[in-house]
């Protein structure tokens, strides 16, 4: 599509948002707030395959992974220092709490960024791209029977419009995507883990807000999910796949520093603040605006143009955001 059409549509379309929520009560714009939020935490995870594309042929696939994870760790550790002195924490967690956080750690976060890196190792992009659009589905169900939270018709409704939006963006993927593959087998059932490691680490830390400050959760989950990495880190280093491909550019710095502060950092703490207002099922929906800031960064970044199918696909999934923010009950 040329750029001169693209800018009346956009307009259009965020003129036509901007008054659907002008004439929203006060209680839904506080939603919408909600919604900007998880939007920027989006236009951060989108921002993941450009970095590792930076990335991946100078520094090996569980390093590229955990590496970033590391440090963002550490970064988080003073805001941590912060929530507990707010909430007037005195002891450390007990082994009891340890074992809560190995869980989300193991479970939710090894799994899912494990799988990722593994599954798409040995099996495509394209199939981790498609698998990982079944993480909201995934969450909605594990919600239900892990949190009781309801499923309306609403929300099914939504989630059905947003996924056919979403398979709009990603005819490419779909065009490349091999599933039946023998050699592609175990990389598919990786990449399936890592989408029900992300679900069970959203669900599960969602039940855990009530006992724990969302910093608490976020740091000690990531704290024993790099302790448990490690064994696969000097895997990796054992077998001399380890070391960076020649001297790291200005580019991949800024590549790494991006995956640590923003995609591993930033962007989680914006979520699990979201999280905290919002239902589990109804943050996670805000996943699909991942292959739309996908497009927009192609667009901008690359030069790659965009074409019907996929504004098609933005604007399937940007009616279903407005329907769900407009008139979803929301609140946790």
């Amino acid at each position: 599509m040329h750029l001169r059409y693209l800018g009346p549509l956009a307009f259009g379309l965020a003129l036509w948002m901007v008054v659907a929520v002008l004439r929203m009560p006060a209680a839904r714009k506080r939603a919408v707030w909600f919604f900007l939020l998880l939007a920027l935490a989006n236009l951060m995870w989108a921002g993941q395959g450009p970095a590792v594309k930076l990335l991946e042929n100078q520094i090996a696939p569980i390093a590229l992974t955990f590496l970033p994870f590391y440090v963002a760790t550490i970064l988080l550790i003073p805001l941590l220092l912060v929530e507990r002195r707010s909430r007037g924490r005195t002891t450390w967690p007990s082994l009891q709490d340890w074992g809560i956080f190995v869980a989300a750690g193991i479970f939710g976060q090894i799994a899912a960024q494990l799988g990722a890196t593994l599954g798409t190792e040995n099996s495509s992009a394209s199939n981790y791209s498609i698998l990982n659009l079944l993480v909201p589905v995934i969450t909605a169900v594990m919600a239900t029977l892990m949190l009781r939270e309801r499923m309306t018709f609403l929300r099914i409704l939504c989630l059905a419009i947003g996924l056919v939006g979403v398979f709009l963006l990603s005819v490419s993927d779909l065009q490349q995507a091999s599933f039946v593959k023998l050699g592609f087998l175990v990389g598919n059932l990786l990449c399936l883990l890592s989408c029900f490691g992300s679900a069970y680490y959203n669900v599960y830390c969602k039940g855990l807000l009530t006992r724990y400050g969302q910093t608490e959760i976020l740091v000690y989950s990531y704290i024993t999910a790099s302790i448990a990495s490690l064994p696969a880190l000097f895997w990796e280093m054992k077998w001399g796949h380890f070391t960076p491909h020649g001297p790291l550019t200005a580019s991949s710095w800024l590549a790494f520093i991006f995956l640590a502060v923003f995609m591993y950092g930033l962007s989680m703490v914006l979520f699990f603040y979201v999280l905290r207002h919002l239902t589990v099922t109804v943050a996670s929906f805000s996943i699909y605006m991942v292959p739309i800031f996908g497009v927009l960064l192609s667009f901008w970044l690359v030069g790659e143009r965009l074409n019907g199918v996929q504004i098609a696909g933005s604007a399937v999934v940007l009616l279903a955001t407005v329907l769900i923010v407009k008139f979803d009950p929301l609140e946790a």
